[in-house]
């Protein structure tokens, strides 16, 4: 089966940019089933920074082929982008699903950082949401989706947000005064340094923050797959994370700083599983696999230890990832290939 791939932007009136003077981007990118004789190529878009992850090919704009089909949702990791989740995305079309990729404006390498896009980590999951309220407008994908088979992926701060639209309220920042996660994360190491200044000047930053403890849950949402979720979760109320019904799965590596956050979070969500993907397997497992340009640049994203094999990895993870959304509905999806 040819695998599809087109891209493009939604704006949401409801929300400002973090300039306030355009509405708030939610960019997207779609895999998905292609209709017989499409040919795939190289995409022209690829996974940033050039030529330090490897991408595979899809058939550009090709129609979508005959049928209805569940969608899975993806939010990546902080800092990073929509892209970085091809290799599942991708996978997942091959067995039948719509899986579609967001960026998250100010916290996005596909655009200059924002210490707003970062602080305020609960509009990410207002993407989410846009995106499924927007989908059928693609003329592609209209009257396509199955409503009752929609589905979710993050990767990091992604497994926050997934975790948020799943129900999960936010009580306090991991960036506030007395939180004791640190100034900020590899991509913005001074973060809270940003925090008095914004709260101070940026009127759009400081209805944002107001919008903290606000419930973002979306009910179209019927499982979730959460890789190595960030640290974000453990501001989230444990009354919330506890009355979360929807099946969720966790996977993250035994290597992983954030193992500890995962075992939290999955002690407190009652119908979770948690998978230890590879004893030496670390955060970035679930990025791409890397060229050789990207092992030497920047061996911390992209080189594992020697008994981590990313792509085997890779498989595993694509392979729960259909089991839980086969199982979660009544009507299956393929999770066999």
């Amino acid at each position: 089966m040819p695998i599809g791939f087109a891209h493009g932007r939604f704006d949401d009136p409801a929300r400002p940019n973090w300039d306030g003077d355009a509405a708030r981007p939610v960019t997207w990118a779609a895999w998905y089933p292609a209709a017989a004789g499409a040919v795939e190529a190289q995409l022209p878009i690829a996974p940033l920074p050039q030529g330090w992850f490897k991408a595979d090919t899809a058939a550009l704009n090709a129609p979508l082929n005959e049928g209805r089909y569940p969608l899975v949702v993806f939010s990546h990791g902080t800092g990073g982008h929509g892209l970085q989740q091809e290799w599942l995305a991708r996978d997942l079309a091959r067995r039948g699903f719509i899986a579609v990729t967001v960026d998250h404006h100010g916290n996005s390498h596909a655009e200059p950082y924002r210490a707003e896009g970062f602080l305020c980590s609960w509009e990410r999951a207002r993407d989410i949401t846009l995106l499924l309220d927007r989908i059928e407008t693609i003329p592609a994908f209209a009257g396509r989706i199955d409503p009752d088979r929609i589905f979710a992926v993050g990767y990091s701060l992604g497994g926050a947000t997934v975790t948020a639209l799943l129900g999960a309220i936010m009580v306090r920042s991991p960036f506030e005064p007395g939180a004791n996660l640190g100034r900020g994360p590899r991509e913005f190491p001074d973060l809270a340094d940003h925090l008095p200044r914004l709260l101070e000047q940026s009127r759009i930053f400081r209805e944002s923050w107001a919008r903290m403890s606000d419930s973002y849950r979306d009910i179209r949402i019927k499982a979730a797959l959460l890789l190595a979720p960030g640290r974000s979760v453990q501001g989230f109320s444990e009354a919330s994370i506890a009355a979360i019904e929807v099946p969720a799965r966790i996977m993250v590596g035994g290597g992983d700083f954030l193992a500890p956050t995962a075992r939290w979070l999955h002690e407190r969500l009652p119908n979770s599983r948690l998978d230890i993907v590879a004893p030496e397997a670390g955060h970035y497992v679930f990025l791409p696999e890397s060229t050789e340009m990207g092992r030497s640049i920047d061996p911390t994203c992209c080189l594992d230890p020697p008994s981590v094999d990313r792509g085997a990895i890779h498989r595993e993870a694509s392979t729960a990832a259909a089991e839980l959304f086969s199982t979660a509905n009544t009507l299956p999806v393929d999770a066999s290939l």
